[in-house]
């Protein structure tokens, strides 16, 4: 067996960015920016006004004075002249700052009366004047390539007049559950079958990292069988097969792929709960192996599948974040495998993060991953661990699962 770490390293290296597109703003968010946006205007293009009021010199608008006003500057109408001594000109938030002028008197503090305005309150130079290139100047670089773009990136790439953006495609994942046994939801229950959730669970998780999933039909214990399916999603740029991973006689999965070119990277982990995970190739097509169990295959999904979605999609290769906690409760050593342990994660007054293990933690039990919002990862060989000590989870709302 491997460690948890090699083998995510092993997979992540062997993974590349699925190519780029260019799509329009609308389509953009949460894409994965491929090249850099740099700012194709200036803006503000001159120096505007940031309220409404009245364009003047700060000389002339002392408390008390009287100004003669000569025109109006509304945005997107520039006052075609300036403003001289003793003049000012009306303007309104976004108007351009007519020349000669360098304050402005807010219009609350003025008084206007039969085409002059009376100040209320000195003015001071360059008080509520937005100059040229505050926000950015053109050339500037405004969003960096590897970003995943938020509602905010769109915003400012719209403001520096880019209609398009180039993006990294979005990663088509095949996901092919195997087994005799498994129904899809709402199918009759054959005697002995169970209802396959793997294939969804994995599907949202694809979609969560911003990826596309093809769920194939399900691929009954059989060689031939397994083999089609699996030749069928050449085209995907990860293919995550569930189930059939192991060693016993109808896990068929290596065995079943050989004839098509299937070569084995590994496929044992020093992990609980996910010992038999498959990494290798079937072709060109890079191919993930899950356990069968359900929870095992969500966990794993996790730790290996989130972080190859993300360099798939053109993001640096990193592991699910880890938060700082405090253990709800006392822990026991821990064996040779890295454990992942189903926790509920509560906050205290003072902000301390505690996660609480459940009782129970057989791979089966999805209703405790669903319950327990956290993962609480124990380390090979872990000495027992007292309440209130402090401890390492991944929090699935963190990644939106």
């Amino acid at each position: 067996m491997i460690s948890v770490e090699e083998a995510r390293g092993r997979i992540l290296a062997g993974l590349r960015s699925s190519g780029t597109e260019t799509v329009g703003l609308s389509d953009a968010w949460n894409r994965v920016l491929a090249a850099p946006v740099a700012a194709r205007l200036t803006q503000p293009p001159a120096d505007v006004s940031a309220m409404d009021g009245y364009a003047v010199r700060a000389a002339d608008a002392t408390e008390g004075a009287w100004l003669r006003v000569t025109g109006s500057a509304p945005a997107g109408h520039p006052f075609a002249g300036g403003v001289g001594a003793g003049e000012a000109v009306r303007i309104f938030t976004g108007g351009l700052v007519p020349e000669g002028a360098d304050g402005i008197l807010l219009q609350e503090d003025a008084e206007a009366a039969e085409g002059r305005v009376l100040v209320r309150e000195t003015v001071q130079p360059g008080r509520w004047i937005r100059r040229a290139g505050l926000d950015f100047k053109a050339g500037e670089t405004l969003v960096a390539p590897g970003r995943r773009l938020t509602a905010r990136d769109i915003g400012l790439a719209a403001a520096g007049n880019h209609p398009w953006l180039a993006v990294h495609r979005r990663p088509r994942i095949g996901i092919l559950a195997t087994g005799d046994e498994i129904v899809l939801p709402g199918e009759p229950l054959p005697p002995g079958g169970i209802v396959s959730s793997n294939a969804h669970a994995l599907a949202a998780l694809v979609r969560a990292a911003g990826a596309e999933p093809l769920v194939l039909p399900i691929a009954r214990d059989d060689l031939a069988a397994i083999g089609a399916a699996a030749e069928a999603a050449r085209f995907c740029d990860l293919l995550v097969t569930t189930g059939g991973a192991s060693v016993g006689e109808h896990d068929l999965v290596q065995q079943a792929l050989g004839p098509h070119g299937f070569t084995l990277d590994f496929w044992k982990i020093a992990m609980r709960p996910g010992k038999p995970l498959i990494w290798g190739r079937l072709g060109e097509t890079p191919l993930l192996g899950l356990p069968g169990n359900p929870v095992s295959a969500l966990v794993c999904g996790v730790i290996f599948l989130w972080p190859a979605l993300a360099v798939l999609s053109g993001l640096p290769p990193a592991p699910p974040p880890l938060r700082r906690a405090v253990a709800g409760a006392n822990l026991p050593e821990n064996d040779r495998r890295e454990d992942y342990l189903r926790a509920r994660l509560r906050q205290e007054p003072d902000g301390q993060w505690v996660a609480t293990a459940a009782n129970r933690q057989d791979s089966s039990m999805l209703r405790v991953l669903a319950e327990n919002g956290a993962l609480l990862r124990r380390a090979p060989h872990a000495p027992p661990l007292a309440a209130g000590e402090p401890v390492e989870v991944v929090v699935l709302a963190d990644l939106g699962l």
